[in-house]
């Protein structure tokens, strides 16, 4: 398991973060009990052996299961025994958590609420990373700075973090936090697949630009991309898509990188979900990589794919068939580009 710096931060995540997601979702948790219905015991064997395996980041959030997935880490971490030194923990807000009007968003009052409610959930008195989960429209982005900073201040949280909102608002957050001196997003959650590579148009370019750490979400595509699924397939483990389409995925591209990534999973020995995971591991623009399971065998396997190293041989043919359509500005960008892209330097330049 390699660790990499989270963002500018002087913190280090491995590069596999176990999600749970999974945890919870009992009969009364609508589509949570599609994604998942892990309980405790489950719960503790699946952290116990990604702690061993050298995972030190896991990833929750107060709507998975409307609290359950918290309170099943929470006491997993303490019956487990793990320092809380050793673990990075992470949380969202923002998700809907109620029917009432201010059961949502990214507002002072909902994130102040909501801190205090994870942080009882987790049974622990700081949260390492606390993210905001979902766009708001409604609040202005100076009130959730502030009441993030304020949140730091108290020692509530260490970092914060924004998941799913647009490359252009997340510039603006950021300029904010600096013209505010207040605590500014370090990372960046987002969906990304082979399949799904939409956030190399805007915002893999910003992360990078802007030193922010970029944690993948769903790299698997919501299972698509186990190597169990192509057309006209119908499996068990497929029926969770039948209850949740989730995300939306191109077929005809996934089909083509699956027939890809199998050709290549046989070369190697391993897994298709392996290759899949493998490839967003060698993106240098990737911080760490979101595993979720429902069985110990599914987390082995994507365990596994530390251990996968992709040729360039490899990696330039998984590109090509998952490359994204030409899109403006980004075809317009590339054209002007091209001129001023760094050249190797040759003695010869001095004469």
């Amino acid at each position: 398991m390699k660790y990499k710096q989270l963002g500018r931060t002087g913190l280090y995540v491995s590069e596999l973060c176990l999600g749970a997601m999974t945890l919870g979702g009992n009969a009364d948790a609508g589509m949570w009990k599609a994604i998942g219905s892990l309980g405790q015991e489950e719960t503790n064997r699946l952290i116990g052996r990604a702690l061993a395996a050298g995972i030190n980041f896991i990833d929750t959030a107060d709507v998975y299961s409307f609290g359950q997935s918290e309170r099943l880490v929470g006491q997993a971490l303490k019956e487990i025994g793990v320092p809380r030194s050793e673990i990075v923990l992470a949380t969202k807000t923002a998700g809907a958590m109620g029917p009432k009007p201010n059961d949502q968003g990214a507002s002072r009052g909902h994130i102040m609420d909501s801190v205090q409610r994870s942080l009882e959930r987790l049974q622990v008195d700081h949260i390492d990373l606390y993210q905001i989960h979902a766009n708001d429209s409604v609040t202005p982005i100076e009130e959730t700075l502030r009441a993030l900073d304020d949140l730091t201040r108290q020692g509530l949280v260490r970092y914060v973090g924004v998941s799913n909102w647009r490359a252009g608002r997340i510039g603006k957050a950021l300029g904010l936090s600096e013209a505010l001196h207040a605590t500014r997003f370090e990372t960046l959650q987002a969906y990304y697949s082979i399949a799904g590579r939409d956030v190399e148009r805007e915002l893999a370019p910003l992360v990078v630009e802007e030193r922010m750490g970029l944690l993948v979400w769903s790299p698997l595509a919501g299972g698509l991309l186990s190597g169990k699924f192509g057309p006209g397939a119908s499996t068990e483990e497929g029926a969770r898509r039948g209850h949740f389409d989730f995300p939306p995925v191109d077929l005809e591209r996934a089909w083509a990188c699956v027939a890809q990534m199998r050709t290549i999973a046989a070369a190697h020995g391993v897994s298709v979900a392996q290759i899949a995971l493998a490839w967003l591991l060698a993106k240098p623009h990737v911080t760490s990589v979101i595993i979720g399971a429902k069985r110990i065998e599914q987390l082995e396997d994507n365990l596994g794919a530390v251990e996968v190293v992709l040729t360039e041989d490899e990696l330039a043919r998984l590109d090509a068939v998952s490359a994204l359509p030409p899109s403006y500005p980004g075809w317009m960008l590339e054209r002007q580009d091209a001129g001023r892209r760094p050249q190797p330097f040759s003695p010869a330049d001095k004469k």
